[in-house]
């Protein structure tokens, strides 16, 4: 019997949307994350995944490279949910002629939530601050940043500052009318010099790619106010971690709140986990473990998905949504 492995649901949803397949495929999940970078966890990787010739990875939070996929000789379909995952080597899955897919996009609403959220969660500090009147830079203004936006400016009353290399007004104009609001509702910093200063609460919306991986390092944390506030619900390379610890153990800014990191899951002995943060001097700072996309609905809209895409495969038709 072909055998299908889940990977990383670490809610358990998974299961119950494959449950009708179990007399075609032997389904085994497997909720703990293994991390490949690390030799010894990347050869348990390999063990457990070398009797299968499906898997269903979660996002990122299981990269395939070339020498993971070509370590898997069973392998014929990887199926991944979300519409971009750029942990996967897909020139390598194409080269071996194994079938690749992804399953479902992105909910707006509750990736903001989770920016929200996070942003107005005090940590550990005994007060809140009034985010009326106060300046919201967006880093990346596309479909995500300016859904936050436009909620920053109708329920907060903020203003909305942005900035991206190649953004314009006029680019930023047509993003406020898309979303109900006149043009001028977001602003484009004249420099990013100018976007750091001048934010009282960053908030990340970049796509990861090698030009964004660290494009918030020491020279822009240093430019910000000492009131300051980073939210990052989007890529955790985005910001050079380095800099932002150095900053954060320092109280450089007032602090951060995280969805998303550079390895995760975090290690148990990750600096994130074990400082104190908020305390002798240190910036506040509020964890979340990648989960600001993690709204029920989605989760089982996209194993819903995928698993009426592996029934097809089984059936011998024509797979949805492939990527190669």
């Amino acid at each position: 019997m072909l055998k299908f492995a889940i990977l990383d649901d670490y809610q358990g949803i998974a299961p119950a949307h494959f449950a009708h397949l179990e007399s075609r495929i032997e389904i085994v999940s497997f909720p703990k994350t293994l991390d490949p970078r690390d030799p010894t966890q990347h050869a348990e990787l390999i063990q457990r995944l070398l009797p299968f010739d499906v898997i269903l990875a979660m996002r990122e939070r299981t990269p395939f490279g070339a020498e993971t996929i070509a370590a898997l000789p069973n392998l014929k379909l990887l199926l991944t949910t979300g519409m971009r995952n750029l942990s996967l080597d897909i020139q390598t899955f194409t080269d071996r002629g194994i079938l690749s897919c992804w399953h479902g996009g992105t909910s707006t609403w509750c990736q903001f939530d989770g920016a929200t959220y996070l942003g107005t969660d005090p940590g550990p500090g005994p007060t809140r601050i009034n985010l009326s009147g106060k300046t919201l830079a967006l880093l990346g203004l596309g479909k995500l940043g300016s859904q936050v936006g436009k909620i920053a400016v109708q329920a907060f009353g903020m203003n909305v500052l942005a900035w991206s290399a190649n953004l314009t007004q006029e680019k930023a104009d047509e993003q406020a009318e898309a979303q109900g609001l006149p043009a001028g509702s977001f602003q484009v910093a004249s420099s990013k010099t100018d976007f750091f200063a001048r934010a009282d609460v960053l908030s990340m919306h970049n796509v990861l790619s090698e030009r964004s991986r660290g494009i918030v390092s020491h020279a822009e944390l240093a430019t910000m106010k000492p009131s300051a506030m980073i939210v990052n619900t989007s890529r955790g390379p985005l910001i050079d971690e380095s800099a932002l610890l150095q900053a954060l153990n320092a109280g450089a800014i007032r602090g951060a709140a995280l969805d998303v990191f550079e390895p995760e899951p975090l290690p148990l002995d990750s600096p994130w986990r074990t400082t104190a943060w908020g305390r002798d001097g240190r910036s506040e700072v509020v964890l979340s473990p990648h989960m600001g996309y993690g709204e029920e609905d989605l989760l089982n809209g996209w194993y819903r998905e995928t698993a009426e895409n592996l029934e097809r495969w089984l059936d011998g038709k024509e797979l949805l949504r492939k990527m190669n």
